[in-house]
């Protein structure tokens, strides 16, 4: 699996994490959103895929943290093309930067289906491209948005999920999920949310990779800006997040 640049990812991220308070201060609200978004369907098991450094626990610990590698802080290790869960026994699926990296989602999300209770949740939180949305992930950041590439809804016959290479495209859930495009891909799903932020506290905390670029004392005025400019999200959103439920239509 020709992936080792998603564990190198990892490994650069919880060093970064440790050494930025606003960075894990922000990152917290992030969870807490999408703690707010689950479906606490009884019986199920909440489950995170790609976890990276494992930090969503500190929100949600009864989740269960998963991702292709194993680590000292992930419970398991799994695919999201062939996940060891059994049918309908899931009732949350969380992706946080991870919907981006599924070079086929509709082989994702058919198997996401197959694990997931009737009325469980997944919840998507990726990058979203507006105008500033090209701006910061076009220049400053190392994946490509991948706009205006064919999205592969499914994999070419033949192909197996131990077959996974790095992919990243951060243009792909703002092209499935903002308007209508892809809605016919999407039946048996029903797209409860679609939340459009501006983030640009987060954006501006230099996230992993880059520098802060305010202190932490400045976080209530950043957030004022974020609430100003998350009224016009095809300028400025950054962030998006997606709650789809599973649905019988």
């Amino acid at each position: 699996m020709k992936i080792s640049i998603h564990e190198d990812q990892i490994l650069e991220n919880e060093k970064h994490w440790e050494e930025k308070p606003l960075l894990r201060e922000i990152y917290r609200e992030f969870h807490l959103l999408i703690a707010a978004n689950l479906s606490r369907n009884p019986g199920g098991i909440i489950v995170e895929l790609g976890s990276g450094i494992g930090n969503i626990k500190e929100v949600i610990p009864d989740c269960v943290r998963t991702d292709l590698f194993p680590n000292p802080w992930i419970d398991q290790v799994e695919n999201a093309y062939a996940l060891s869960f059994e049918d309908e026994s899931v009732s949350d699926l969380i992706l946080f930067d991870v919907f981006h990296h599924l070079r086929y989602p509709g082989a994702a999300l058919q198997e996401f289906r197959r694990v997931l209770k009737e009325g469980g949740h997944v919840i998507i939180f990726d990058p979203c491209i507006s105008l500033l949305g090209w701006l910061i992930y076009g220049v400053f950041h190392q994946e490509p948005i991948g706009y205006f590439q064919p999205i592969e809804w499914f994999p070419p016959a033949g192909w197996f999920p131990a077959e996974m290479t790095y992919y990243a495209a951060q243009g792909n859930a703002t092209r499935i999920f903002v308007g209508n495009g892809f809605k016919r891909s999407l039946h048996g799903w029903k797209q409860k949310t679609l939340v459009r932020s501006a983030a640009i506290s987060y954006v501006a905390s230099g996230g992993y990779s880059h520098k802060q670029l305010y202190p932490r004392s400045a976080l209530p005025l950043m957030k004022a800006l974020d609430a100003l400019c998350d009224t016009i999200p095809f300028l400025f959103a950054t962030r998006m997040l997606v709650v789809l439920e599973k649905s019988s239509d």
